[in-house]
């Protein structure tokens, strides 16, 4: 359940934070007819996200073991890659997004007001879309409980709320700081993702090794406990994994951490020619 609260939370902050500069730019600027548009395009992105993971999880449930245990891997794989373009992403946009954004709104105005649609429709959807593969990747494996839907529904709320408060100036939170502390435990959930991606591909028969075990510990960590469930859930950590697995995890969470945490790189201000 906390592993799908941080992805809505992380997912649906960004398209919060996307459309609340869309529409204070549009309040600013006196284009408040323009806000149907963008409340319009955002609305259609929501629903093309909906559609999308419906879809995803109607493939998922019509085919066989095999079939199911590569589209389970593939979808993983995906969500991964996303997830992890998403994070490094956001790290070195985030201080520019606003601008950014405020100029892509400016060209779209001059553009009528489908270009504004089309806008709002792309800044969510992108959103959108990383969301319902992320989230589906997550509870693959996974009792069917209403706790994911639930955790992920309270992150889009929180989101929501928080964007609000921001739009409003009612509060304010260091997006930086945010960022990178969502960004890291986001890391640790991919990373028990892209695990679980490799274990669905032995369990299809393409990579070998499945009861090939790395370690047992399921005397201290038993499947059934609350903290063994927690951990499962959240980071993909498992009593019994295959060494494939082990390598997988540590594989990706290894560099990707050293690269995340690594300090940003800042173009040198270039100094002033002398005086002649």
């Amino acid at each position: 359940m906390f592993a799908s609260y941080l992805i809505g939370l992380r997912e649906g902050l960004e398209a919060a934070l996307v459309v609340s500069v869309l529409v204070a730019f549009l309040v600013k600027s006196d284009r408040k007819d323009k806000l149907p548009h963008v409340w319009g395009g955002v609305g259609v992105a929501v629903a093309l996200s909906v559609g999308f993971g419906a879809l995803l999880t109607f493939t998922a449930a019509h085919l066989d073991y095999t079939g199911q245990e590569l589209f389970d891997a593939i979808t993983s794989l995906l969500a991964v890659a996303f997830v992890t373009w998403m994070i490094f992403w956001m790290r070195r946009a985030a201080r520019a997004l606003s601008g950014e954004l405020r100029g892509k709104l400016s060209e779209a105005l001059e553009l009528g007001s489908f270009a504004v649609v089309v806008m709002a429709f792309l800044a969510v959807a992108r959103e959108g879309l990383e969301t319902a593969l992320l989230f589906f990747a997550s509870v693959q494996g996974v009792t069917i409980t209403p706790e994911p839907l639930i955790g992920i529904t309270l992150g889009v709320l929180s989101s929501v709320l928080i964007g609000w408060g921001i739009y409003r100036s009612a509060i304010t939170i260091n997006l930086t700081r945010f960022f990178t502390w969502t960004g890291l435990l986001l890391i640790l959930v991919a990373a028990g993702i892209f695990k679980y991606g490799v274990h669905d591909l032995q369990e299809a028969g393409v990579v070998p090794g499945l009861s090939t075990y790395a370690f047992d510990i399921s005397t201290v960590l038993p499947a059934d406990s609350w903290y063994g469930a927690l951990l499962s859930g959240m980071l993909n950590i498992t009593p019994q994994p295959s060494v494939a697995e082990v390598v997988a995890w540590a594989a990706y969470l290894v560099p990707t951490l050293f690269l995340f945490l690594r300090p940003q790189r800042t173009k040198p201000t270039p100094a002033p020619a002398p005086a002649a």
